[in-house]
């Protein structure tokens, strides 16, 4: 079987559609993801012009949905896609990741990938449909939030509709709306709900179609098998089965490493635990041939909170009981918002008004630590865009409304929220990891979670490639293993696996390039080997940081919130650790030396010729 992937040129502005195959160098470098979507939103942003000079609101700002190389098959946890476009949050790449149900319906409807360009005149839906395409009004669904667009939808075009679709805060062109499918599968950073909004498109629908073609049937079902079993003797799937993410909250609490009033303070109370949260859950949910079953369909009406939400959500605007939370989680997923970037962009505000940088008149209430009722009707109006909502559903543009100082404590990177409650001052690889990704301050990008652990030397040199020091307090080597994580998770995100089984990111173990090769060759008939899977996502990275490099990023938009430099935490075991300048940047001449890269960060010019020569073959 030939290894193919098709793709839909969809064109909203026209209603014309082009269904095509991806060429297939470009597909044996990118794979499919994250990776063929850099490749991609390179080549059509460059189509449209100066990438600097686009607006991410505009029409001329490319739309990408696209499937990992698994996503839908039988490899364990493939149940995950890319959504990727110029960002309108943080002006540079927009890339959300996102699991589920829908990419796998999606690829079994006929399609991998889907190019959105243009706007449509009038709200409406795409809807793939046995190797067809159809744009179709969206009628009464415009106005509706997340869960009840759906519903409307699967009523419509009947059962085995799955759909990705945008709330309120889409609608309105809210800078950190998500797309979301389900109740709480989210491709929340970045704000790609935000530009399906400014597109006019509600939601992209899939249903029918023919199993997905699989080269080798027999040998991906042993493969399965066996990694399904060397899955589930971890120790880590077992818990995250059992409680799901909200178990790092306890861990990261008791250590002192919990964002908690905007990271003035680094520790919160122990009812956002796992134990606590247990009480309201009602049953594990799973995605798409997922092995983990992390996910809690929760009693109030929704699923999750995950450890993101718990942090962000509570800890961090000073939100105490359990189910407040929870329900703010319901709400935020329901109206289609970001949860990291909703609860970073309200803890700076809080912390604003505390400091009487903005007032009670500049935004129409107080709006102080704990206030869950003044939380709950400001996420509704940031949605809605009414009143001081409007001002925040700008996100972190919404510094140029505010005294200049108000960026001093603003907890973001390359303008994008930092995205989980992790405060990093003390684990310097994380801090590292933040400040390199490529669509800003990030977790999900590379964060090396191994330096967490005391593994022996001879361990983590078999990891990494070379001895290093173990100290995770420490600055030296971090480049190493943040570059290191960098190229396994693009290649993770470029096959559509979750991360949670991924080798490194909560374990020494799990699944390396190694179970991916096997994976690779079962599914599709090509053979790669795990030393090429390293360089795929290497070259991903490259693309990544070349796309930036268009949007004018440099060396020094590698940085971290400067509450990160100056202010020592404040309590616990953590106390008195921040991040040195000096220091960091030698840290970071390590990370770009590991890369390849000059001491200014850009790509090897090598590496740049093999990417445009790439990207070229899509044509003109």
């Amino acid at each position: 079987m030939e290894f193919k992937s098709t793709v839909a040129i969809i064109n909203l502005t026209t209603g014309e559609s082009q269904i095509t195959n991806t060429p297939t160098e470009l597909l044996h470098a990118y794979l499919g993801g994250r990776g063929l979507n850099m490749a991609y939103l390179r080549h059509y942003l460059l189509i449209a012009g100066d990438p600097k000079e686009i607006d991410p609101l505009s029409p001329e700002n490319p739309l990408i949905f696209g499937a990992g190389t698994l996503t839908g098959t039988i490899a364990p946890n493939a149940a995950r896609f890319n959504i990727s476009a110029k960002s309108p949050e943080s002006g540079i790449l927009g890339d959300s990741n996102c699991g589920g149900f829908f990419a796998a319906a999606m690829r079994k409807a006929g399609f991998d990938r889907l190019v959105i360009l243009g706007r449509a005149d009038h709200p409406s839906y795409i809807l793939l449909e046995d190797g067809e395409i159809i744009i179709l009004l969206a009628e009464n669904m415009w106005g509706t939030k997340v869960i009840k667009a759906q519903d409307l939808l699967k009523e419509k075009h009947g059962p085995g509709t799955i759909s990705a679709v945008i709330g309120p805060a889409g609608e309105n062109l809210v800078r950190m709306a998500a797309v979301m499918t389900g109740k709480k599968n989210a491709a929340g950073r970045g704000g790609m709900g935000a530009v399906m909004g400014s597109k006019n498109l509600k939601a992209v629908v899939a249903r029918g179609g023919a199993p997905i073609s699989i080269a080798q049937k027999d040998t991906l079902r042993a493969v399965r098998l066996q990694q399904q079993k060397y899955l589930k003797d971890s120790k880590i799937v077992q818990v995250l089965g059992k409680v799901g993410t909200p178990l790092l909250y306890e861990v990261s609490n008791r250590l002192g490493a919990i964002r908690t009033h905007n990271s003035q303070k680094n520790f919160f109370e122990d009812t956002l635990n796992a134990e606590e949260i247990e009480h309201y859950v009602d049953k594990m949910l799973a995605c798409t041939s997922c092995i983990v079953h992390c996910r809690h369909r929760n009693t109030l009406g929704g699923e999750g909170p995950e450890y993101s939400t718990i942090g962000l959500l509570g800890a961090n605007l000073g939100i105490a009981p359990t189910d407040q939370v929870i329900e703010l989680n319901n709400q935020v997923n329901d109206l289609g918002l970001d949860a990291s970037s909703t609860g970073t962009i309200i803890g700076w505000a809080m912390e604003l008004y505390q400091r009487g940088i903005i007032t009670a008149e500049d935004i129409g209430n107080p709006i102080e630590w704990g206030d869950f009722e003044t939380v709950h009707e400001l996420i509704d109006d940031i949605a809605y865009r009414r009143g001081f909502g409007d001002v925040l559903a700008e996100s972190t543009q919404a510094a140029s409304q505010f005294p200049p100082v108000a960026r001093d404590y603003l907890i973001a990177v390359k303008n994008l929220p930092q995205s989980d409650p992790h405060d990093v001052r003390y684990f310097k690889g994380f801090a590292l990891g933040i400040a390199v990704a490529s669509r800003g301050a990030d977790h999900l990008r590379n964060r090396p979670t191994l330096e967490v652990f005391k593994l022996p030397e001879d361990v983590r040199e078999k990891i990494y490639g070379r001895a290093n020091d173990p100290n995770p307090e420490g600055y030296k080597d971090k480049g190493l293993i943040v570059a290191w994580s960098d190229d396994i998770y693009a290649v993770t995100d470029s096959l559509g696996i979750c991360k949670f089984v991924t080798h490194g990111f909560n374990s020494p173990h799990l699944l390396g390039y190694d179970h991916f090769s096997d994976l690779i060759s079962a599914a599709t008939g090509f053979d790669i080997s795990p030393e090429a899977l390293r360089r795929l996502g290497a070259r991903v990275i490259d693309t990544e940081r070349l796309i930036n490099a268009d949007f004018g990023l440099t060396r020094t938009d590698d940085t971290l919130p400067k509450r990160y430099f100056d202010d020592p935490m404040p309590a616990r075991k953590t106390k008195g650790h921040k991040i040195d300048r000096g220091k960091f940047q030698i840290m970071l001449d390590e990370y770009y030396y590991e890369r390849g890269w000059d001491q200014d960060g850009q790509v090897s010019l090598e590496s740049s010729q093999e990417i445009d020569h790439l990207i070229s073959l899509l044509g003109a």
